[in-house]
This record gives structure tokens, sequence and C-alpha cells, in this order.
């Protein structure tokens, strides 16, 4: 749902999430539901599901259950349990549908999740995700709201998920750059959870449906900051940039330019196609943190030499906004 809308139904549940124990709710957009435990211990909670956006059917489950639980480590926190969500055509058989929860089973092992169960129905449409619990030290919680100036950014995935993907719906993507993304987006973003504790950050956002632009608004508006972010420093995965330059995109790079305009402000030197990349869609992409600077080297130092973030500019004083530049 775009966020414009998505803004007028969040209105709508305000009496329904009022509490003294709600340290992060849908006000903010933040990443995950936060709800104070006791004993110093935070629960963390979140769904995600879509429909196919690969034609594997094992890189899709991955990817939805890295997707899923990327919420839980843009919150500093720990997967501990999930749900399964589920809804599969009637012409499906097993040979779509095993490799499917093979490959998430994989992939919510690989994090030390437990797997308690789910709830699977027929659909016209394919949809397949996760809700998932985690849990988080009080004091070390990481929401939207967190940000200050003089805070790096970072961004710990490449961006070019909505091209890539809108590409393999048209039949027209290279197999290697599908390939590659397909890695990209299965990798879990445990190494960035753990960095950011190790960094003392108090503020981050993973990019997904919103897009980096969407996602950095929403933590510039939480925070009441200004976000510079250099569109040279993003990276791309491989085949991204010549497909966005021949206009290949998800219906979301119009719509997050249309819902965003009055807080995101591009630079005349930006090529207009990385402009609409950084609108579009991604899916299970990176964790956009904002570290501070005396926790830059705990938190370059808590990612495996194959897979470093990129920083990719600054927070700054003033009014919520971000600049691309």
């Amino acid at each position: 749902m775009p966020q414009g809308e998505l803004a007028q139904v969040l209105q709508r549940i305000a009496p329904a999430a009022s509490s003294d124990a709600l340290l992060a709710g849908p006000n903010g957009f933040d990443d995950s539901g936060a709800v104070r435990l006791g004993n110093g211990r935070v629960g963390l909670h979140t769904v995600d599901f879509f429909p196919p956006v690969v034609d594997d059917p094992a890189a899709y489950g991955e990817i939805a259950a890295a997707n899923a639980l990327s919420d839980i480590y843009a919150c500093g926190g720990e997967p501990k349990v999930v749900l399964n969500i589920a809804g599969f055509p009637e012409e499906w058989g097993k040979e779509i549908v095993l490799p499917i929860v093979d490959a998430a089973v994989a992939k919510v092992a690989e994090s030390g999740a437990i797997w308690a169960g789910g709830h699977t129905v027929r659909s016209k449409e394919p949809l397949f995700g996760f809700a998932v619990f985690g849990e988080v030290a009080e004091d070390a919680l990481v929401t939207n709201a967190g940000a200050r100036p003089g805070d790096l950014l970072f961004l710990t995935k490449p961006l070019g998920c909505g091209p890539l993907n809108t590409a393999v719906k048209r039949g027209s993507a290279d197999p290697g750059h599908v390939a590659a993304a397909c890695a990209g987006m299965a990798r879990l973003n445990a190494a960035a959870g753990a960095a950011l504790l190790a960094s003392g950050s108090k503020a981050a956002t993973d990019v997904t449906g919103f897009g980096l632009m969407g996602h950095a608004a929403n933590l510039a508006k939480a925070s009441d900051v200004g976000l510079d972010i250099k569109a040279v420093a993003l990276p791309l995965y491989e085949g991204a940039a010549e497909l966005a330059a021949a206009d290949v995109f998800s219906g979301s790079s119009m719509r997050g330019r249309q819902t965003l305009e009055g807080i995101v402000e591009i630079s005349s030197s930006v090529p207009s196609w990385l402009a609409s990349l950084c609108f579009d869609a991604e899916t299970s992409g990176g964790i956009l943190a904002c570290v501070p600077g005396n926790g830059r080297s705990a938190f370059e130092a808590a990612f495996p030499e194959d897979c470093p973030p990129v920083f990719v500019g600054e927070v700054v004083e003033g009014l919520p906004c971000v600049r691309l530049g």
C-alpha cells in the first residue's frame, strides 16, 4: 500500500495502539512494533508477506523469510519465533510448494528462530511470508526516532531490486544479474543487527517496499532531522543501472515520487534514472543505519569482508528532509 494511503489507515487504528508499554508503533512507520516486557527487555513484533518477485520457488521462499526477519534486525533485535503466512493457488503442486517451504525453513534455521506454526489458505495470487517475534534490551532498542545530527549514514545492501524484479516479470532479465540479486535479497541482515548494537546506533530502518527515499523520509520525520545522501556513493546491483536508464521500474517509483514530493529534494546533478531507482521498491533490502561518529569502526568491523557496509551520507540539523545530491 502506498505511504499516503497507509498513513490514513494508521490514523484509524490509533485507539488500539495506545499504551505506556508501546515503545514503537504504527505512527512512526517503525520496522517492528516494540512492546516493553519488563526486566529491561522489549518484545519486537512484525509481519511481512508478498507475491513472488522471482521465478525460482526456492529463491522465493528464502527471500520472503529473510525479508520478514529483517524488521527485527533493523531494531537491533534477535529473532525468536516465526509464524508462517501462506496463500497458494489451487493449481500449485508439491513441485512448487515444497521448494518454497524447504528454502524458508533453512533461512529461519540460519537465523536461530523457532518456526512455531502458521496459517495457509488457497489464493488466486500466491503469497508467502512470516509474522516474527524478537527481543532486544530496552536500552539498545533501535527505532526511526533516534537519529541525531552528526550520525553517519551507512547502507548494508545494494539497491536496484525494483528494476531487476520488474525485468523478471517482463521476461527480459539477465540470468546472471538475477542470480546475484537473489543472493543479496536472501542474505540475512543479522550482521547489520549486530553492528547496530556494537556501534551504539539508535536509529535505523530496513529498505524495502517504500524504497530508499521512502524509508529515509520516515526516519527523517520521526527523528526531526535532515538526511544528506550522496547519490554517487549508493551501491547498486549489477544490471540495475542499465535497466533503470531504460525506464524499467515497478509502479512504486512513480507513487513514491508523488507521495514524498514535499520532503525529498533531488539535486539537478543526480541522473533522473538514479533518482527514480531510489524511489522504487526494494525487496529484502539492506539496513539504512545512523551510526554515531565514535561508533564507525565498531559498526564496520561487525561485517564480513566480502559484504562491507557502504558510507552514503550523514544526518544534519534542520527541518525533516531527505536530500539526494
